[in-house]
């Protein structure tokens, strides 16, 4: 009767004689005691006898049972080979054509199976609770289950090779498509949107930050959307400031809030399993966020991370990729933008960008910008400003007291500010202390102004280096990298006059000329104390002449093929390393 199906469909109509069989014995053990005609059928199969040795019936029955069990995951498993998309699977792999050689050898044994159970429940329906399972028998049922058992182990490790593949060259095909999605001209950004996030509309794939309810891709319709792509080691520091900028841009009005959304797109490893420490840390990100997040990290698809690594250069480190109204790409990274200028960067396009760096010049505002208003004000005052840091507090105490002897000596107000240093958290929060207690200087008493301070500094250069003008001919960079690669050395001090830039040195020779003032102080009358100060630290840095040295971790995503020396504009030697201790992270990248 089966002869002209395949080997799936004997299988399946097999189980459905069986399946008739088995629920026709189940109805009259369900309703005998219930209905008139079921009774008068139980009494002749002598149902109510079986019942009467419950004991004996469910061992039976459970003996039944696991033998079914193991047939309907054998029939699922091979109904599954069946269904496997042709377009992504052909019998050439490997793992199909080994499964499809044993799939009529688990048919066959799974009808021998289904004939032994069969034999079973007539057993049961026919002779009664007197019936029993002879020693033969037991073990020719329990040969047949550990056979099919290894069956099917065999073929659900070949069905999870054949969906593994599968899901690589859909992951291949998504990827193409994006890449190619984002090379065409669209009315509106939906496509682009959904492709990223969710293609579906069955659900609601968006948090509002504002409400907390989930909403549709649709709220973002033509407008200017800022996809913040993080995992869930973002930190705090970032989130908070982050807030506070977004909160900022709110308050401008209608200008600003109708045209822009931020989205965050949680990117998280697939191959992990999802915890609970991972559960609260998502959810605790997401209810702090005050923009849309996306519902939850397993809708974004491994072919999207995938872009998002390889296309946008998403490592670990946050990126704010910009799309326009039309889902066009206008900035790769609108972070490094939104830490120099805020919501001002507004529309976060990297023309914008390059506008902005044509109207900036190297002064101190530029370094604090409204980090502390204190400082702002001592600009306004024209007071002298030294604004100093590093991890040495031997070299402070010494830097702080000839600083304020020195404008003791040069009757010119000086006031002194203390900004950490870009690593070593804990060390800085000590130093800090003994400033404090000592009375030294002024200080940022918020370790958060102090990252944001260095991540300023930090988002300059790669804004620099994601335009394409790392090394290009402005004074005003090669003082941004001279100050990163000195913080990196040890410790520095920048001079400003008000607003104007005086010096920026390292530890080293901003102390000795401050030392050494009895050599240049007959100058101050005629050249002020200003340009005294800078020509005989200039004498000093002649001589001993440091260069510079930058470290770029792999996790910043876009690292410079070549860069130059601030200090002699010669090209710098590129080392690579893969070192790390449990004291300090050692960078990937060395420039130096």
């Amino acid at each position: 009767m089966l002869t002209s199906y395949s080997w799936d469909a004997k299988l399946v109509l097999t189980l459905a004689a069986f399946a008739l069989k088995y629920g026709d014995f189940w109805l009259l053990a369900q309703i005998h005691s219930s209905n008139q005609l079921a009774k008068s059928m139980a009494i002749l199969r002598q149902l109510p006898n079986i019942m009467e040795h419950s004991g004996l019936f469910k061992a039976r029955v459970d003996a039944l049972n696991n033998l079914i069990k193991v047939m309907m995951d054998v029939t699922r498993c091979v109904v599954e080979f069946k269904d496997l998309p042709t377009s992504y699977i052909s019998q050439e792999l490997p793992a199909l054509s080994t499964a499809m050689a044993h799939i009529p050898i688990a048919v066959y044994w799974t009808m021998r199976i289904v004939v032994a159970c069969a034999a079973q429940i007539t057993g049961l329906t026919t002779i009664g609770y007197e019936f029993s399972v002879s020693p033969t028998e037991a073990w020719e049922l329990s040969t047949l289950a550990h056979k099919l058992n290894n069956i099917l182990e065999h073929l659900r490790k070949q069905l999870a090779t054949c969906y593994q593949h599968i899901d690589e060259r859909r992951s291949i095909e998504t990827f193409r498509m994006l890449r190619n999605l984002f090379e065409m001209i669209h009315i509106d950004n939906m496509k682009v949107l959904k492709a990223l996030i969710y293609a579906k509309d069955d659900i609601q794939p968006l948090i509002d930050g504002s409400s907390k309810k989930r909403v549709h891709l649709d709220v973002l319709r033509r407008k200017n959307v800022l996809l913040l792509i993080s995992g869930l080691d973002i930190s705090n520091d970032e989130l908070s400031i982050l807030e506070q900028i977004y909160n900022e841009s709110r308050q401008h009005g209608a200008r600003l809030d109708s045209q822009y959304e931020v989205v965050w797109i949680p990117v998280v490893d697939h191959s992990v399993q999802w915890s609970d420490p991972m559960k609260d840390r998502f959810e605790s990100i997401q209810s702090a966020m005050p923009w849309f997040t996306v519902y939850h990290p397993s809708l974004i698809e491994m072919a999207v991370i995938r872009f998002i690594k390889e296309v946008w250069h998403f490592r670990n480190r946050p990126i704010l990729v910009v799309l326009d109204p039309q889902g066009k790409v206008v900035c790769p990274n609108a972070l490094h933008m939104m830490w120099i200028w805020g919501s001002n960067a507004f529309p976060f396009t990297s023309l914008r960008e390059e506008s902005l760096w044509r109207e900036e010049t190297w002064r101190l505002e530029l370094l604090v910008d409204g980090i502390d208003p204190v400082i702002l004000n001592w600009i306004k005052e024209g007071k002298y400003i030294f604004m100093y840091g590093g991890d040495d507090i031997e070299w402070v105490r010494k830097f702080t007291k000839n600083a304020r002897s020195v404008a003791q000596a040069a009757h010119v107000p000086l006031e002194m500010v203390y900004v950490g240093k870009s690593s070593k958290r804990d060390k800085i929060q000590r130093v800090m202390d003994i400033i404090v207690a000592e009375k030294l200087s002024y200080m940022w008493p918020d370790l958060t102004m102090i990252w944001f301070f260095w991540t300023r500094l930090e988002s300059m250069l790669y804004s620099k280096i994601q335009l394409g003008k790392l090394d290009d001919h402005d004074p005003m960079m090669h003082e941004i990298k001279k100050l990163l690669s000195y913080d990196r050395e040890g410790g520095w001090a920048v001079l400003s006059n008000g607003s104007n830039v005086v010096i920026n040195g390292h530890s080293t020779t901003v102390l000795q000329a401050l030392i050494e003032y009895d050599l240049w102080k007959d100058q101050v009358p005629d050249k002020g104390f200003d340009l005294a100060f800078h020509d005989h630290h200039l004498k000093l840095h002649d001589i001993t002449h440091p260069c510079c040295r930058f470290d770029f971790p792999m996790t910043t995503g876009r690292i410079p093929h070549t860069m130059k020396c601030p200090e002699c504009n010669r090209t710098m030697e590129k080392f690579s390393t893969f070192l790390c201790c449990h004291d300090e992270t050692i960078p990937d990248v060395l420039f130096q």
